[in-house]
């Protein structure tokens, strides 16, 4: 087989399952994974996917698609996430137990309390990366099975494992947020947040404005005490009113 037949099957693959990682396409082409990666190098300049940690996906616009490609969470809306994510970070203290889901704005949170004595659990694999080589923070990470493109371990063996820990904070994210609570797309991250939810003395969660109004598959949680929801502009009216009507705080990280 030469390297174009090689890449032409990749291609076509790749098309037709959206996604695909290295050793998938390792063992179904009989190649190495670094003739894999150069073949996906080969398709990325074109355009055709995008690379990612463990893989690549199909390059496509349908936006529900990439809500599952952390790589392309992680660049969306930046402004707006490091703003929302300076705010959330002020309220994560020195010595404090804090919860990181797999989010891209939980993520941003990360990056600006690296420098703090904290103890970190998470299920996110570039939270834990990220953590990883801090000295003052002692890191636990969730069992449960990996999945790539999301970044994150979800599963049973991931929720038993959050439901055995208590943190003084969580700080998670959302697909949506409409009057009826936060949303998310898949029913694994939704039963891990929920447990996350349940472990923690106090939830922060982070959504961009773009997530006013939407709905996803799943409500992960009403609104409740315990909550603050931070944003960067004032979300429509009965949202707001939602919020306060549960006691929930509502932070606006820019008017």
């Amino acid at each position: 087989m030469t390297n174009k037949q090689r890449t032409d099957l990749i291609e076509r693959f790749i098309r037709t399952h959206k996604y695909a990682d290295l050793r998938t396409l390792a063992n179904r082409f009989d190649s190495s994974l670094s003739t894999v990666r150069r073949a996906l190098d080969q398709l990325e300049a074109l355009g055709v996917v995008r690379r990612h940690h463990g893989g690549a996906s199909l390059v496509e616009t349908d936006v529900i698609s990439q809500e599952y490609d952390f790589s392309v969470r992680d660049l969306r809306h930046p402004d707006e996430k490091f703003a929302i994510a300076s705010l959330v970070a002020k309220e994560v203290k020195p010595g404090m137990t804090v919860i990181f889901d797999g989010g891209s704005t939980s993520y941003a949170v990360a990056r600006l309390v690296v420098d703090k004595r904290l103890q970190v659990i998470t299920n996110s694999l570039p939270v834990a990366s990220l953590f990883s080589d801090v000295g003052n923070v002692e890191v636990t990470i969730t069992g449960g099975t990996i999945y790539n493109r999301l970044g994150i371990a979800l599963g049973p063996m991931c929720d038993e494992a959050i439901s055995q820990v208590h943190a003084d904070i969580a700080v998670l994210g959302g697909a949506g947020i409409t009057e009826n609570g936060i949303w998310n797309h898949n029913a694994l991250i939704v039963a891990a947040q929920r447990k996350m939810i349940a472990a923690s003395s106090r939830c922060v969660f982070a959504l961009d404005n773009s997530k006013f109004g939407r709905k996803a598959i799943n409500l992960t949680t009403a609104f409740d005490s315990r909550f603050t929801i931070v944003t960067n502009t004032p979300p429509p009216p009965l949202v707001t009113k939602a919020i306060r009507e549960a006691n929930a705080q509502l932070v606006l990280a820019r008017d």
